[in-house]
Parts: C-alpha cells; structure tokens; sequence
C-alpha cells in the first residue's frame, strides 16, 4: 500500500473556458498536518471538494487511502471526516443533540458523542443552546460533527475563517493534537501563511489552481537566506576594508550587508574594522522569513 493517504495526478477542473484546478499532484503522507495554502480563489476548495467526491474532476486521478475515489467513493468517505466552509447545525439544539441528529445517520455508537466533545473541549458546554456559542465554539462543534465517525483522515477547509486570535489558537491547538493523540492525518487549507506555518509538517501552495511548491516547514526554513548587517562608524572606508577581505555587500547609510557568512569570516572582519580604528555599534544575521520566501513562490500581486 502507498504511504500517501492523499494522492493526485494531473488533476483538472474547469468551468466553461476558465481551469478552477489544473495539472495538480498532491502528495498528503499518513500521519502529516499538510497545510493547503493559496491566495483566495486559488482553486482550494475547488479541489477539496473533489477529494470528497463533491464534484468530479475533468480529468486526472484522485486516490485516497489507495483507493480510487470514483470507485470506492463510499468506502473512502467512510474514513473520512470533513468540515468545508461553515459547520451546519440546529441552532435551537444544544450540541449532543446536534450531535445525535448526525450519529444516528452514520449509525455510531452513543457514546462517541461524549468523547469528541472532550476532544474538541466543549463537555461543560454541551447542554447550551448552539444559537448562543460563539463562531469558535461553533467552528468546534463542526469539529466534533468531523470526528464522530472516528475519521482516518480529516479535511477542513479555512476552520479559522472569521475568528478573533482566541478561537484560531483554539482550532490551531486542537489541530496539532490530532495525529499525535489520536492518529489522524489532517489537510487544513488557508489564505493565513502565519497560522499554517505554526501547525503544519508539510505545506503545498497553490497559485491560479496550480501546485507551484510542495514541501515540508523544515526543508523550507532551511531555503530561507540569511544576510550579516553591521552598523559601523565610517561605512564607506569599511566596505573597502570588506572588499580587501573577499568579502562584497551593499551600503545604505551607517549599515554594511552581506551574504551570509560564517561565523570565523564574520569575526575575522569585525577584528579587522576594530585595528583600523573603526567603531562597530551592531552586528546582527538578518533571515529571510517564510512569508518572503512564500511570496516568492505565489509571485508578485498575490497575498497569502
């Protein structure tokens, strides 16, 4: 069996003469938090509902837990849990009785409903009238509706849509609890780079509905560069003591960056600018963050 719970192949969508999706090969590993980025209207929740089986790609393949998804749609949707958009529910319930409504449909025993509700931290509340949760609660209730089929695979598409910095860390928490405590592998989408980098293990990107970078947080952090800026007295005669030394940055000001440089050069030079009598207020290494390497990737114009 493959070690992709989630895997396509030149998978297509279009409407009419626009593609929604095109050429994409998604690779999701048992076991990853797979953050799905993309701009809005990237074409995320276009292929989100076609791994569910929603809507039927043009072309290509969709294979979930090694199973062809216009095969063994069923089969497959049976492992899988689910919250796209915005939860459904009855206001008037409380949320076992939400619960109940759902579990008597997919016919799983009565006591899950207690269990994903400590999942998702809503037991004290589970008497309340949904109408008077707030949009987080509600979003965990969602949660909990995704998880009451005891799901091998978890999909939820924007679950931090619309909430205050409270409720995201409180759906960013529970996501990361998810294949540690309880195995389940998770595809979050998001528009948010700084909520996905926080949770994920694996990222892919999405632009115009093409996967334009699929790789793990660690190996991306590892493709960020890095510069050495100093701040010095006399930059100008500074740079031509740098030069003399192999080393080649760029003036602004008082500030001389460079290229990274290991730590000997980098010390090498500051005892060289300290015997010609220069002065150095400041030596810091600036990073190149993953959202400027992100917006690399999306290019220019796009927002992630």
């Amino acid at each position: 069996m493959s070690e992709n719970i989630i895997q396509t192949a030149n998978l297509w969508k279009t409407y009419r003469d626009r593609a929604a999706v095109r050429e994409l090969d998604l690779h999701i590993k048992k076991g990853d938090i797979y953050g799905f980025l993309g701009p809005n209207g990237a074409g995320k929740t276009t292929t989100i509902r076609m791994l569910l089986g929603l809507i039927k790609p043009t072309k290509g393949v969709i294979r979930v837990f090694d199973k062809d998804i216009r095969k063994d749609r069923m089969d497959i949707l049976r492992r899988v849990g689910s919250l796209v958009e915005y939860p459904s529910y009855y206001g008037h319930l409380n949320a076992v009785e939400n619960l109940e409504t759902l579990r008597r449909i997919i016919n799983v025993p009565k006591s899950r409903i207690a269990e994903v509700l400590s999942i998702v931290d809503l037991t004290k509340d589970a008497k309340r009238s949904v109408k008077g949760y707030s949009l987080g609660m509600k979003q965990r209730l969602g949660i909990a509706s995704a998880l009451l089929g005891e799901p091998e695979l978890l999909i939820l598409d924007e679950p931090t849509n619309g909430l205050d910095p409270a409720g995201i860390q409180e759906i960013r928490e529970l996501i990361k609890r998810m294949p540690m405590e309880h195995g389940i592998t998770v595809l979050v989408s998001s528009h948010l780079l700084s909520e996905v980098e926080q949770m994920a293990s694996r990222v892919g990107i999405i632009r115009e509905g093409k996967m334009v970078l699929q790789d793990t947080i660690a190996s991306l952090h590892s493709q960020t560069g890095s510069s050495i800026r100093l701040t010095v007295s006399e930059p100008e005669e500074a740079m031509k003591l740098a030069r003399e030394q192999g080393q080649f940055g760029q003036r602004q000001g008082s500030a001389l960056t460079f290229p990274y440089m290991d730590n000997p050069s980098v010390a090498l030079l500051v005892r060289r600018l300290i015997e010609q009598d220069h002065d150095v207020y400041r030596v810091e290494e600036q990073r190149q963050s993953l959202e400027d390497l992100f917006m690399r990737v999306i290019g220019e114009g796009a927002s992630i």
